[in-house]
């Protein structure tokens, strides 16, 4: 039996390294990674979008953390919210004494006395759980910048465990300057010393048996075998795992039921700009990540990757990523790299978190597939494609083949119980 694994980003590559069969990655780009890949460039290290290791799940964190062996190191999350001109403590509703006296009242006040009927869609969901105050100081601001998406015709049933909800004590000793702590299983964090988050990818591409890279999947066929072609080669599976976007894979098959189509048409999702700079200046921040909810600049989130890992930049520098999700079309998408950096750096500069004469190295990253978006019916639409795949025999595993918002761990750990199931289903 041979196993076609579609795709070469850190499911695939999990997959691959706990599967006892017989297999073969096809990669579309010119190296593996997706989502989880880092540039490294005159001695300065990003990765194409912020990303640590942590987890509430501790075996699959324990076994990220055995992939790197020596190369980790752990660190304390010291992420903020710049608001009002401050750089308020996150979790936000942690450190509300941090803001303005009236506003530091408006949110306590209406967390504390909300009358806010029970919610049906995401934006309600914001003001039941947290409040007038709270809502439209941070969390709606920043929900409609990182999304780009309206959060009233966003889903709800996403939220839980995700967008952390505080104690009512914390609230107010938080008001009251009293020091606590939300989010806590995501307060301390592991990353590589050196490399970035690529050398996890790197340690599970080396494991691997058999990976073909440029090989962009164009044509998917069932006969007595799966028949996969990239327009010149075509390969012979007996079963196929697809990681890689499910409306890429859509358009790989023949002879789809229109009701199927049509929900994978009707997914939303968004892309993602990384503006990688590198700073002459040591040191310019303590911060880990910087959330950003003003509309004054088109960045949702800046992520000082020396707080990373030292190595991230050489001696005496530092390096930074801002990210932007766009959707295609938009503002931010139809600017070339030079406008972008350009927006970037004056913004950041704006802010007081660099000075724009410091800039010795820029550089822009894009990806199409960024973030799941819940809309409303996502959940009508999403159940169509998994019973349709669930029906032709093809295994959807990761981010964006199985469109559901993963995370790391999330991903590594569904990778890992899905070849266990092959693997035991082989016996």
């Amino acid at each position: 039996m041979k196993i076609g694994i579609l795709g070469g980003g850190l499911t695939a590559l999990t997959i691959a390294s706990e599967l006892n069969i017989d297999y073969e990655i096809l990669e579309k780009e010119k190296e593996c990674g997706g989502l989880c890949r880092s540039i490294i460039k005159k001695g300065f290290t990003f990765d194409q979008g912020g990303h640590i290791l942590y987890s509430k799940d501790k075996e699959t964190l324990n076994w990220m953390l055995n992939q790197l062996k020596e190369n980790k190191h752990k660190r304390k999350r010291n992420n903020r919210v710049f608001v009002k001109g401050k750089k308020i403590k996150y979790p936000f509703e942690n450190d509300l004494a941090g803001l303005p006296l009236a506003d530091n009242m408006k949110c306590l006040y209406h967390y504390l006395f909300n009358p806010n009927k029970k919610p049906s869609n995401f934006k309600e969901w914001i003001y039941y759980t947290f409040g007038k105050g709270i809502a439209d100081v941070y969390l709606v601001p920043y929900n409609e910048k990182i999304w780009n998406y309206k959060p009233e015709k966003m889903s709800m049933h996403w939220v839980e465990g995700r967008v952390p909800k505080p104690p009512k004590i914390d609230v107010v000793k938080s008001s009251l300057g009293i020091n606590t702590e939300g989010y806590k299983h995501q307060l301390y964090f592991y990353y590589p010393k050196k490399g970035g988050i690529n050398s996890l990818i790197n340690v599970l591409e080396s494991k691997a048996k058999l990976i073909t890279k440029d090989f962009d999947v164009k044509k998917i066929e069932k006969k007595e075998e799966w028949i996969v072609s990239d327009g010149k080669t075509k390969k012979k599976f007996d079963k196929l795992i697809s990681t890689i976007p499910v409306m890429d894979l859509v358009k790989s098959l023949e002879n789809v039921p229109k009701k199927v189509k049509e929900a994978v048409q009707d997914l939303k999702f968004n892309s993602l700009i990384v503006v990688m700079l590198g700073v002459d200046a040591a040191n310019i921040s303590d911060i880990t990540g910087l959330y950003v909810p003003t509309k004054r600049v088109g960045f949702h989130r800046v992520c000082f990757m020396n707080r990373f890992s030292e190595n991230c930049a050489p001696k005496g520098k530092s390096a930074l990523i801002a990210e932007y999700t766009v959707n295609k079309g938009d503002r931010f998408d139809r600017m070339d790299n030079k406008e972008i950096i350009k927006h970037t750096i004056n913004g950041l500069d704006k802010l007081g978190i660099i000075n724009k004469k410091d800039v010795v190295h820029k550089d822009v990253f894009r990806t199409k597939y960024a973030y799941v978006v819940y809309e409303l019916d996502y959940k009508k639409n999403i159940k169509i494609v998994r019973n349709y795949f669930d029906k032709i025999g093809i295994e959807l595993c990761g981010r964006f083949a199985e469109f559901e918002y993963l995370n790391m761990d999330a991903c590594v750990r569904k990778a890992r119980e899905l070849s266990k199931r092959l693997n035991n289903e082989k016996r």
